[in-house]
């Protein structure tokens, strides 16, 4: 399980994120929204190590995580994509994703590894770039794909290092109508292992409604309510927060 206690960022007098306390328990998908500015992308920051916490605490099966650098809390098995990809541009797409497999593996870039183990890590790396459908690209310079190949490849990252939490960011951000399904469906395919914990920022309610097993919603930094989605998405205090309904407005 993954959990924030009283997690807290200040930036001068503004407190970004004010002492958010919050559990994500395996085989779950909770959505994480809220207006522009509320502190979705700050409070993924703290978790995954992006940002050091001004106080409070991030712990991950019981395991203190606060004091890491991201690198750390990806090798304890937080794993984040972010709005922009984060890839290797001038290498190819399979290298992309052998580098990741080779880093889970602690192979390093030893050239006296015999060739079975190479060939492992390479099969791996294939298997995973055939079900994101990129098995056909993996000769490619990342720097030449597509915007939404590109999307897919840092979910096939994700992949490859098998963490115990997913973490996305506005996934589909910056995809066509065409191209934002297939990685819905990667999600959706995620969350069949009940053992992974996935984390979803979101701005598209019709997608939040659909994966989301749960959702939670911040305002200006504050936690302001969690739980089931139509329960939370028809609350008051949601919808005028989130989608700028006053109470009075609100259908009975």
């Amino acid at each position: 399980m993954l959990e924030t206690h009283d997690l807290t960022i200040r930036f001068g007098g503004h407190v970004a994120v004010n002492a958010v306390t919050c559990s994500f328990a395996p085989g779950t998908l909770t959505a994480i929204v809220g207006p522009n500015g509320a502190g979705k992308t700050t409070y993924f920051n703290l978790i995954s190590g992006q940002l050091k916490a001004s106080s409070g605490r991030v712990l991950l099966n019981g395991r203190e995580l606060s004091g890491l650098p991201a690198s750390a809390r990806t090798r304890a098995g937080l794993g984040r994509a972010f709005q922009l990809t984060n890839l290797f541009p001038n290498l190819s797409v399979l290298e992309n994703v052998r580098l990741a497999v080779q880093a889970t593996q602690r192979v390093g870039l030893n050239l006296w590894r015999i060739w079975s183990d190479q060939r492992e890590l390479t099969q791996r790396a294939l298997e995973i770039l055939e079900s994101v459908a990129l098995l056909d690209r993996q000769g490619m310079p990342v720097a030449g794909l597509p915007h939404g190949d590109q999307r897919k490849l840092e979910v096939a990252l994700l992949m490859a290092l098998d963490p115990q939490v997913y973490m996305f960011d506005e996934p589909t951000a910056g995809m066509s109508h065409d191209e934002a399904p297939v990685i819905l469906d990667l999600i959706r395919r995620l969350k069949q292992d009940r053992s992974k914990t996935i984390l979803l920022v979101e701005h598209k309610m019709d997608v939040v409604r659909e994966l989301a097993d749960r959702i939670i919603v911040l305002t200006n930094g504050q936690l302001v309510a969690d739980g089931e989605p139509a329960e939370v998405i028809a609350s008051p205090v949601v919808q005028e927060a989130y989608l700028g309904v006053t109470k009075d407005e609100v259908p009975a």
